[in-house]
C-alpha cells in the first residue's frame, strides 16, 4: 500500500514539478548584451546596436524576447523580437537625430508543458482513497461523509508565473554633443537672478556655528546656521583640527528629506578641505523631518514662489560664508553634488561665475523642466507638464539655463539608463557648460541609488579630481569626449566591435 501511495504522489509531483521549472528557468538565464560601441556612443548614420549572448554556464531556453527602443524614452523608435534558438541574437536600429536611445528586453516563456488534468488528478485522488480504506475500513466511512474533500492538492503556478518580465535595460548615446535645449532661455532669466542675488546680498551672514562631538581625529566639526533670504542655511561644517588656510569643498545634498551623516564633512576634512555639508532645506543638519515629501512642488506656479528659489539662494550664500572664514585659502572653492546635489552645484556654478574652482557632479537632476512636451521624458524634480503655467515657472529653476554661464572646469557623470536624472537632459547642459569640460559616460547605470556597482567610473574619476586640487594642482578636465560627435569613441579608447 505504501509504495502504491508513494508512486501516486510521485506522479503528481513530476507534473506539478515541470509546470514550475517552466515558469522559474526564465529566471535563471543569463544575457550579455554587448554594445556595438562599447562606450555606447554613437556618430549620426551609425548603426546602435547590441550583439545578445547567452552568458556561460546559463541553460538555453526557448520563448521568445520583445524588445522596445525609445527615443529620449519616450516616442517609440522600433520595437521587435528575437529567440536565442542558436545562443545569439541582435538588437539593431539607427536614427536620424541626436538622442538617447533607451531601450527595454522582456522575456515571454514559451507555454507550459501539458500537466495533469483535473479528471486525472481526481481519478488518482479516488485510487489513493481506495487504497487507504482498504487497509483501514474505518476510513471509507469517512471519504464517504465528505466525497469532495480531496487528499491530492497539487499547488499549480499561477498564470503570472508565465508573464513578461524585464531582463535588461539598456541605453545608448546618438551624436550626444549635438543635443539642444528643447526650450529657449526666458529673455529675462538673468535679470531676475541679478535682483535676486542683489537681496540675498543685503541680508547679513550672521553665522551661528555650534561645536559638535565626533570621535573624527584632526578634524573640528560644527553645526551651522546662516541667514538667507526669508530661510536660513544649516549643514556641517568640517575643518583639519591645525593652523593654516585650506581649500574649500562645497556638497549639496540629493533629494529627500533626512539627517545629515557629519562624516560626509569630517572625512573629507580630515583630506586637508575646509568642508562644508549644506543642508537642501532650513532644518538642522541633524534632523530628519519637518519638510512635506512633495517639497518640490510647494510654490511652483511662480518663479517667486517656488521651494527652489531659496533653496539655490542658501546654496550662494554657503560660498558667501566660505569666502568670509580666515581659514579659507582664498581661491579655491569646489562644489560637488550627486542628484539633486548635482543639480544645486551647477545652479551655484552658473550664478556665481569666477568664484568656483571646479564642479564635480553625478547624474544631477533638474534638467529638460519641459522635456514632456518636447520628445524628452523629464525627471526629478517632475514638474507638472500638463500645466502651462508650472512649466514656465521651471523655466527658471532649470539646469540647462544656468549651465550656459558656467566657466569653471566640470566633471559631468551621466547614467545612460537613469529615468530620474535622464542622460539625454545631462548631455544638453554638458554641451552648455562654456569652462573646460569632462564627461563621464556610465552606460550600463541607472541613478546612482539604483545601481551602485556601475558607478564606478565617477567615483574614480571624481576621487582622482579631489586629491589633484586639495593638494594644489589644476583640474584638467580630459576632453577625449571632444571625438565622441564624430566617430562615437574617445581617443586611445578601443572601437566598435561587432
Amino acid at each position: 500500500m505504501n509504495q502504491s501511495m508513494v508512486r501516486i504522489a510521485g506522479r503528481v509531483l513530476v507534473a506539478v514539478a515541470g509546470l514550475m521549472l517552466s515558469a522559474s528557468s526564465a529566471r535563471a538565464q543569463q544575457l550579455i548584451f554587448s554594445p556595438f560601441h562599447n562606450n555606447g556612443i554613437y556618430a549620426l548614420g551609425d548603426t546602435v546596436g547590441w550583439n545578445v549572448t547567452v552568458a556561460p554556464g546559463s541553460a538555453l531556453l526557448g520563448g521568445t524576447y520583445s524588445y522596445r527602443i525609445t527615443k529620449n524614452n519616450l516616442e517609440l523608435v522600433k520595437a521587435g523580437s528575437f529567440q536565442l534558438t542558436g545562443g545569439k541574437a541582435t538588437i539593431e536600429t539607427s536614427y536620424a537625430e541626436p538622442a538617447m536611445l533607451y531601450v527595454t528586453v522582456d522575456y515571454q516563456a514559451p507555454p507550459p508543458a501539458p500537466g495533469p488534468t483535473f479528471a486525472s488528478i481526481r481519478q488518482m485522488d479516488a485510487t489513493l482513497k481506495a487504497l487507504l480504506a482498504q487497509a483501514n475500513p474505518e476510513l471509507k466511512s469517512l471519504f464517504d461523509k465528505y466525497p469532495n474533500y480531496g487528499l491530492i492538492r497539487p499547488a499549480f503556478p499561477s498564470l503570472a508565473s508565465f508573464e513578461e518580465h524585464r531582463v535588461a535595460t539598456l541605453g545608448a548615446a546618438l551624436a550626444p554633443l549635438a543635443m539642444q535645449p528643447v526650450v529657449k532661455c526666458p529673455t529675462d532669466f538673468d535679470s531676475f537672478w541679478k535682483s535676486q542675488l542683489a537681496a540675498l546680498k543685503k541680508v547679513p551672514i550672521h553665522p551661528v556655528l555650534t561645536p559638535v562631538v565626533d570621535t573624527h581625529s584632526g578634524v573640528k566639526l560644527y553645526a551651522v546656521k546662516l541667514e538667507s533670504v526669508g530661510s536660513h542655511v544649516q549643514g556641517y561644517l568640517a575643518a583639519p583640527a591645525r593652523p593654516g588656510k585650506f581649500p574649500a569643498l562645497v556638497i549639496y545634498q540629493y533629494a529627500g528629506v533626512y539627517a545629515l551623516n557629519p562624516s560626509t564633512a569630517t572625512n573629507r576634512a580630515s583630506e586637508g578641505w575646509l568642508t562644508f555639508d549644506v543642508d537642501s532645506h532650513d532644518l538642522p543638519p541633524s534632523q530628519g523631518s519637518g519638510v512635506p515629501g512633495d517639497y518640490a512642488h510647494i510654490g511652483d506656479h511662480g518663479r517667486e514662489t517656488s521651494y527652489f528659489l531659496k533653496m539655490y539662494l542658501r546654496d550662494t550664500r554657503a560660498l558667501d560664508y566660505i569666502e568670509s572664514r580666515p581659514d579659507w585659502d582664498g581661491k579655491t572653492i569646489v562644489v560637488m553634488g550627486t542628484s539633486m546635489g548635482g543639480q544645486q552645484s551647477l545652479v551655484t556654478a552658473g550664478l556665481n561665475p569666477g568664484r568656483i574652482t571646479a564642479v564635480i557632479v553625478n547624474e544631477p537632476s533638474g534638467a529638460d523642466s519641459n522635456g514632456d512636451l518636447h520628445g524628452r521624458r523629464s525627471g526629478y524634480p517632475n514638474w507638472n507638464w500638463n500645466d502651462p503655467q508650472v512649466m514656465q515657472t521651471a523655466l527658471y529653476f532649470d539646469t540647462v539655463n544656468f549651465a550656459r554661464r558656467i566657466t569653471a572646469p566640470s566633471l559631468v557623470a551621466m547614467g545612460f539608463i537613469d529615468t530620474a536624472a535622464p542622460p539625454a537632459g545631462i548631455w544638453t547642459e554638458f554641451d552648455e557648460i562654456q569652462g573646460p569640460k569632462e564627461a563621464v559616460p556610465m552606460i550600463e547605470s541607472a541613478h546612482n541609488n539604483l545601481t551602485p556597482q556601475h558607478q564606478g567610473a565617477f567615483l574614480q574619476r571624481s576621487e582622482e579630481v579631489l586629491a589633484t586640487i586639495v593638494h594644489g594642482g589644476t583640474f584638467m578636465p580630459d576632453e577625449a569626449w571632444k571625438t565622441y560627435q564624430t566617430n562615437g569613441v574617445p581617443a586611445g579608447r578601443s572601437g566598435p566591435a561587432r
